[in-house]
């Protein structure tokens, strides 16, 4: 049983409550080595910093310690999308129109279980990507399965960082080291 959709139900009133839109639930792993996923944003920078993933995750806990919805041991991952995100809503095939993707579809259509291309747009409920060496395709929402923006140069240009804090101090401890010379000598 897919126990995601309950949990989503008890996450989501977590996340808006510290202001964040919940992005996935995800429960993997087998009996010793099972792990709850939480993917979290802030809306208007479609980011967390660690201590909003800090925040939720003591919300979660708290509400888990009281309504302990889970038997097995498990651990709890909450971190932001990522630049590479999945795309679990609808929305998020409009806001990442022009980018690449992957889409697994629940059945498969023309022969295909996976569309890989350019998302072109969302009208109503359904999604028009740009299928690599193929054409245009049109699927509902519901045919999809599971989604992901793939890793290009023009995905990470249009992902600035939320804070660059600590970036001099990481390539300053880097050339003090050695550690950037250790890197070029294994290339």
């Amino acid at each position: 049983m897919d126990v995601a959709p309950l949990l989503t139900q008890m996450i989501e009133p977590e996340a808006r409550a510290l202001g964040f839109d919940l992005v996935r639930v995800k429960m993997f792993g087998g009996a010793g080595d099972l792990t709850l996923q939480v993917m979290a944003e802030r809306p208007d920078t479609r980011q967390l910093t660690i201590d909003d993933c800090a925040a939720l995750s003591r919300r979660i806990s708290d509400l888990f310690d009281e309504k302990d919805p889970i038997v097995e041991a498990y651990r709890l991952e909450v971190s932001s999308p990522g630049i590479d995100r999945p795309l679990t809503r609808l929305a998020d095939f409009a806001d990442f129109a022009g980018h690449e993707a992957r889409i697994h579809l629940t059945a498969p259509i023309e022969n295909r279980k996976q569309l890989t291309g350019t998302l072109v747009g969302v009208s109503g409920d359904q999604i028009t990507i740009d299928v690599k060496k193929h054409k245009e395709m049109t699927i509902g929402f519901d045919q999809v399965g599971d989604a992901k923006l793939l890793f290009t140069d023009k995905l990470l240009a249009a992902t600035a960082p939320l804070s660059m804090a600590g970036v001099d101090e990481v390539e300053d401890e880097m050339a003090l080291t050695g550690a950037d010379q250790d890197i070029e000598e294994q290339d």
